[in-house]
This record gives C-alpha cells, structure tokens and sequence, in this order.
C-alpha cells in the first residue's frame, strides 16, 4: 500500500512545518494534495503559502482558482485528487473516512500532520495510524527533536 507518514507537531505549527515538507514533495518532482479540516483553515493556509517567507512562496491553487490540472499543489477539503497529485497532506483535522480506499494505492505518500498539544486531535491521531495500518499501509511515526530536526521514531 501508500507510504503513510504521521508528523507529530510539537515545537512547530503547521504553518511553520508544511512549507518546507511541501518545498521537498516538489523538490521530487512529486505534486501535492493538501486537504484541510474546514474551509477556514484552507483559506489561511492559502493565504500562508503565498507569504510565508520574504525570500520564497508556493505557488499552488484552490478550486476558486480554476485548472486545477495545472497545479502542481492544489489546496481542498473535498474528497478528490484533481491535479493528479501523488503526495496527500491531510492538515487541520483533516482525515481519510476509508483508509483501505483502493483509490489511495494511486499515491505515492500521504502525509498525516497533526497538533500533539491537543488532547482530541491526538486521539483522533492514534485511530488514524491503527487504521491505516490495518487497511496495510507501511505507517512511520516522525517526531522533533528538542533542536526541531524530525526524527522518524521506532
């Protein structure tokens, strides 16, 4: 199956950590599939990726955008893969419904990102790691180290 990746945020906010995973994703030459929780988080995300840094931005696209096609990372909080994307970043309490969904062999990675601060999101964490290893994904757990270097655990 999918090489599922679950990023525990601990020392760093999702708007810190997402860019650089998503800098690397293109780097591959891979495109991404970012789906967020709510259709606010999306739209600050959006808003994040094109100002994030003075020096660099991600240009990337949402439906409102149009020809998704032709973006090599596209923002949602559908169900969908509209620009063909082999990397899913599930952001902002964002989750599968089916972890054995046939349609998610067609990835490359999906890439889990979530708050380990908070109590709920971390539960919701756990069941989407027993999940995606019972529907047989190679599951790997990454954490930071205390100098925000991310270590893959066990």
């Amino acid at each position: 199956m999918t090489e599922t990746l679950f990023y525990h945020l601990e020392r760093g906010t999702l708007e810190e950590v997402l860019p650089s995973l998503l800098e690397r994703t293109r780097e591959r030459g891979w495109r991404a599939l970012v789906k967020a929780g709510s259709a606010e988080r999306m739209a600050a995300l959006d808003t994040h990726l094109w100002t994030y840094s003075e020096q660099s931005f991600l240009a990337h696209g949402t439906s409102a955008d149009g020809e998704p096609e032709r973006q090599t990372i596209f923002l949602t909080t559908e169900d969908e893969n509209p620009n063909k994307a082999e990397v899913l970043f599930l952001v902002g309490g964002a989750m599968l419904e089916d972890w054995a969904d046939a349609k998610l062999k067609e990835r490359t990675r999906i890439v889990l990102l979530f708050d380990g601060r908070d109590p709920e999101t971390l539960t919701t964490a756990r069941s989407a790691w027993k999940a995606a290893g019972a529907a047989g994904h190679e599951v790997t757990y990454w954490k930071q180290s205390p100098a925000g270097k991310w270590e893959k655990q066990g």
